[in-house]
């Protein structure tokens, strides 16, 4: 569950004139759950703007027909609260001092990690309010109802793992919402207790 449940799907707009960047930005974005549209041509964003909600503009500083820096002017016209993230294969103290006058969020570098680029992203979606960290509640909702299931049994951790053959120290974590349970443990926990693996969801 990468990146949390999201609240509502947050849309990206890349826009880079290297069509390779987009597709390995595309590709890792929308595996992680985000609904992502790409730009090759700088002219073309204003439009796209106009016909769709963007959270996030991820934007390539150096482009022909239009610079990173003029496209910046033209979006914050168009809208003045979305989030940008300026990528530059050449940064510079002009274009970072001109980013932060046009209310740029983040300033990341190329070559850039996946890990660097999804920990910008969750930190905007985070300051904005777009993303609902409800992971933790899934994981607590889903503990609780283990153990209350396991108690209404009168079950106790060390026959739960002889059934499940999971170890009492995992189950244990579970129950506590200090570990992620994997579909595959969830399903065994589900069948030693006779119940669907939908009842450990509860009303979530």
């Amino acid at each position: 569950m990468a990146g949390g449940l999201l609240s509502s799907q947050l849309n990206l707009l890349v826009v880079d004139d290297d069509k390779d960047v987009c597709e390995y930005l595309e590709d890792f974005l929308t595996h992680d759950g985000y609904q992502v549209t790409t730009i090759n041509d700088p002219t073309q964003v204003v439009e796209a703007m106009k016909a769709g909600e963007f959270h996030v503009c991820i934007v390539d500083l150096m482009m022909p027909k239009l610079s990173g820096i003029d496209l910046l002017s033209l979006i914050r016209k168009q809208d003045d609260d979305v989030a940008v993230i300026i990528l530059t294969g050449y940064p510079s103290l002009e274009t970072a001092t001109a980013s932060i006058e046009h209310d740029v969020s983040a300033y990341i570098k190329k070559p850039f990690s996946v890990d660097e680029f999804r920990a910008v992203i969750e930190r905007i979606a985070k300051k904005k309010g777009l993303v609902l960290r409800k992971e933790d509640e899934l994981h607590q909702t889903i503990g609780r109802n283990i153990r209350e299931l396991r108690k209404s049994r009168s079950l106790t951790l060390k026959q739960m793992s002889r059934r499940t053959k999971l170890s009492v120290s995992l189950l244990s974590q579970i129950e506590r919402a200090e570990s992620s349970a994997s579909v595959s443990s969830l399903f065994k926990v589900a069948s030693a207790l006779d119940v669907r693996i939908t009842q450990l969801f509860g009303d979530f």
